[in-house]
């Protein structure tokens, strides 16, 4: 099915501009809430600008989280001047920007690597999926880094086409920002050398590789310096341990008196946990740590910080987004029929974060870092299927009857 490009490109400006209704209405029509991890943030980056302190939930400097969504934060205190102004609002605007520019990022994906109804698919979903309007009231890292991500992809495939070390180097600059604000995405460009090695057989992989890894630590190196000054040692990301302790809690159920605690660290309480878990109770830890942590990460959307009146953008919203994760699988299988393809890429991409997200306290809010990824799948998806129903169809049609004399 071919689209004359005038109206893929009208098709997308009208897509673009509803999405932008949206998240605006939605930021001026409700009241906000504010969970405890924004607290705990407002709090870290007001210590900090005020004296030079950055420690998280503590007022001696400490390494528990990564300085990308606080240098955000406190960009904007600055700028509002955060001791007479209220920061949020400029954050949440500021997530309105972020999320117009993961849809723009997703539209020009799906049209270079798939085409022009994939990529007006996917703006479109984008434009109108709940959480991604939910998130924006949200003063938390969700919307910057799935922005991140997305760019970082973009980037990545494109020097895998080109094999030039400066999209490579802009490759690893990107994955090194995403990394500054989530650091589980740090390792993320390794899996993907080893897809481009497995799809071209390039003996020079390891040049581009060396970029990427190069434009990585150009932007990590100022907080793996600081933490070695600082705290006088190296510490790559952060040192929290929580989300590894709490993900060892089989569907949630704490103080389950697996282990004995006493006297132990969380991550030694953690690694004993999974082994006698594994041992005594095979079962139930194969089952969480398969697909029980899937169900928690994926069977339904998140909903941002929480606001008051619900905003409701269409009906039987979780539907939706599981009809977005279920046509997404299909739409990954699609793309593995010609698995050279560069559509193989984001498909790697989920599978990875959702095989790293099995070691860690499984929550809805971290689908959504990869749901535009998903939402490309989705639309991808839509577009074989329609394509493959018309051209049965244009098989099908009698030819047409010649007029004239008989």
């Amino acid at each position: 099915m071919t689209i004359s490009k005038k109206w893929v490109w009208a098709a997308f400006a009208a897509f673009f501009v509803l999405a932008v209704f949206l998240r605006v209405d939605f930021l001026r029509s409700v009241q906000h809430l504010v969970p405890h991890d924004t607290l705990q943030y407002d709090k870290m980056v007001r210590q900090w600008l005020d004296t030079g302190v950055y420690g998280y939930k503590s007022t001696q400097s400490n390494a528990q989280v990564t300085p990308g969504y606080p240098l955000i934060m406190a960009a904007v205190y600055k700028v509002v001047d955060y001791h007479t102004h209220d920061p949020y609002p400029y954050l949440r605007y500021l997530n309105v920007v972020f999320s117009m520019a993961n849809l723009t990022l997703l539209f020009l994906m799906a049209q270079r690597w798939a085409n022009d109804l994939t990529a007006l698919f996917a703006a479109a979903i984008a434009a109108v999926y709940p959480s991604f309007m939910w998130t924006n009231g949200a003063v938390l890292t969700e919307v910057p880094t799935a922005l991140l991500l997305t760019a970082y992809l973009y980037v990545q495939m494109i020097a895998f086409e080109t094999r030039k070390p400066l999209h490579a180097g802009l490759a690893g600059i990107l994955l090194g920002l995403t990394a500054l604000i989530r650091p589980e995405f740090m390792p993320l460009c390794l899996p993907l050398y080893a897809l481009y090695w497995l799809q071209t057989r390039d003996r020079s992989f390891w040049k581009p590789l060396l970029a990427t890894l190069v434009g990585l630590a150009l932007v990590m190196s100022p907080w793996w310096i600081r933490n070695a000054v600082v705290m006088d040692k190296l510490i790559l990301t952060g040192t929290q341990e929580n989300p590894f302790y709490a993900g060892t809690f089989p569907y949630k159920q704490w103080g389950d008196g697996l282990v004995d605690e006493k006297g132990k660290t969380q991550k030694e309480i953690a690694l004993e946990r999974i082994r006698v878990g594994f041992t005594e109770h095979t079962g139930l830890f194969l089952k969480w740590f398969t697909v029980g942590k899937l169900e928690y990460t994926y069977g339904r959307m998140f909903m941002g910080a929480g606001h008051m009146p619900f905003y409701r953008i269409l009906p039987q919203q979780n539907l939706f987004h599981l009809a977005i994760i279920l046509s997404g699988l299909l739409g990954m299988i699609f793309s593995l029929r010609r698995w050279r393809h560069p559509l193989v890429m984001p498909a790697a991409v989920i599978v990875v974060m959702s095989g790293v997200r099995l070691m860690f306290i499984p929550e809805y809010r971290y689908n959504f870092t990869v749901m535009p990824l998903i939402i490309l799948f989705s639309a991808y998806a839509a577009a074989v299927v329609i394509h493959g129903l018309t051209a049965r169809f244009s098989r099908a049609a009698p030819p047409p009857q010649r007029l004239g004399n008989s």
